[in-house]
């Protein structure tokens, strides 16, 4: 089977190798970016799989299949766990949350194994896609959250709260009065009740309230701090995947 990575983070990239090595898999060939990749689907014969990063140094990877027609089947391998998932799943296309489980991985090569040579190739409309990460679909989402204090119930109003993190397999809210509160729901559930024009998920760990950011500081490795109003537990650091999405939605 012949197998490339698409990644811009490197040590990534060389993981995902390593992790596909214990699998009695070999990569060839590693490409960092957008134009990158294009010159090598220029001049090289497209492989079987490809494992796709979504968002690369130079853009989204979705560049590379508006430029070059590629019949290769994708697994992706993204940060992103919102809207433009459901759209994967629709399409049959496999995908890892990073950082990625050797089990899922796995599990996804072993489901494009069982393929038929029909189905090998990509059948994903990637405008279709890339609108639904840029454009959302209109929904309803949360206005209040209902917390447990003690014997009691107290309801949390969504503008009330400056950031949603997860510390020790707990996810809280922290609000406006400097309180923190246990929620019943996962970080990754909430992907789809936070309304995305008010707040962004800066890494794995936090949700930031735009309303919220007091101060926003350039930090190592191409990434940025944020300075809350009130919140000072620990540092609010966005994520270099992340710091270019987070500047179009800051705007």
């Amino acid at each position: 089977m012949n197998i490339i990575i698409i990644e811009d983070e490197k040590p990534s990239a060389r993981r995902l190798q390593r992790m596909l090595q214990k699998l009695d898999l070999k990569t060839e060939v590693m490409l960092h970016s957008v134009e990158e990749s294009i010159q090598w689907f220029q001049n090289n014969a497209h492989p079987d799989l490809i494992f796709l990063d979504i968002q690369l140094s130079d853009g989204l990877s979705f560049e590379i299949f508006e430029a070059i027609n590629i019949k290769s089947a994708i697994i992706f391998t993204t940060a992103y766990d919102e809207y433009a998932l459901k759209a994967f799943k629709l399409n049959s296309i496999d995908y890892l949350l990073k950082p990625i489980d050797e089990d899922e991985l796995a599990t996804a090569v072993q489901k494009y194994k069982a393929r038929t040579p029909q189905t090998q190739g990509v059948t994903v409309d990637f405008n279709d896609i890339k609108k639904l990460l840029v454009n959302p679909i209109d929904r309803v989402y949360k206005k209040r959250f209902a917390v447990k204090v003690g014997q009691h119930l107290k309801l949390i109003n969504i503008d009330d709260i400056e950031c949603v993190y997860s510390e020790n397999k707990g996810t809280y809210v922290y609000t406006t009065e400097g309180r923190n509160y246990l929620l019943d729901s996962t970080l990754d559930f909430l992907e789809n009740e936070l309304e995305p024009q008010t707040f962004f998920r800066i890494n794995r760990k936090f949700y930031v309230n735009i309303n919220a950011i007091k101060d926003m500081i350039s930090y190592t490795n191409s990434r940025l701090q944020i300075k809350l109003k009130t919140y000072n537990e620990q540092e609010v650091i966005v994520a270099r995947e992340r710091v270019k999405d987070f500047k179009e939605w800051l705007e």
